[in-house]
């Protein structure tokens, strides 16, 4: 389900990010580093959004962020910011601002 454009989301404190070259690692962390069931690893783009995901910044300025940063049009980087935000959200990376 691809999430309306003036939804919040915010970043689940229970994973971390670490930038390893070009891509951003997304760790679930739970109890210890023995507890850790995967890593998830984001390309350039998946990471800023990522990286511009904030509980005070609608997803419509993400796609526009993302629409002035790479070489994208907007109805494409509405359906794959989306996609992406739904994506993360499953994995329990994200989850909805207040909820």
């Amino acid at each position: 389900m691809v999430p309306p454009l003036s939804a919040r989301y915010e970043k689940n404190p229970s994973f971390v990010s670490r930038r390893i070259a070009d891509e951003m690692l997304l760790v679930p962390i739970r109890r210890s580093v023995d507890d850790v069931d995967c890593l998830y690893a984001l390309n350039e783009v998946a990471a800023r959004v990522w990286d511009l995901i904030d509980v005070a910044t609608p997803v419509t300025s993400v796609r526009d962020a993302i629409v002035a940063e790479f070489e994208v049009e907007a109805w494409e980087a509405d359906r794959d910011v989306g996609v992406l935000i739904d994506q993360l959200a499953s994995i329990g990376a994200l989850r909805a601002a207040g909820g």
